[in-house]
């Protein structure tokens, strides 16, 4: 490694140890907004039980959300933003079992076995 690369590496690592310890501030810092929950279940036009029971979660959790409380993280906070990019496909998974059975083909390959 060249002098000039290695002597920017330490300075780099450096200047990181004094932002960790609070001696200097960064000199950029980045912010990803989380989802507007509220807005993504005004959207599908159900209520705050409605929608937890969609998503799996309690309804305190959901509350929680909403009232900026505490964020979604994860798995939650993906599908969150799935749900407010394609509405029509979280709706195609969380649709009553009975219908996707119905049509689902080892519903029928059962029914043809009972026959």
């Amino acid at each position: 490694m060249k002098d000039e690369l290695f002597n920017d590496l330490v300075e780099s690592i450096r200047e990181s140890g004094a932002i960790h310890r609070g001696r200097a501030l960064p000199s950029r810092a980045f912010v990803a907004d989380g989802p507007n929950i509220k807005r993504i279940r005004t959207n599908y036009r159900l209520s705050q039980d409605q929608f937890a029971a969609m998503l799996g979660i309690s309804l305190g959790t959901l509350r929680n959300w909403e009232q900026g409380r505490r964020t979604p993280e994860g798995p939650a906070r993906v599908l969150l933003q799935v749900a407010a990019s394609h509405p029509d496909a979280v709706l195609d998974v969380v649709r009553p079992t009975s219908r996707r059975q119905a049509a689902s083909p080892a519903s029928k390959r059962k029914r043809i076995a009972k026959s």
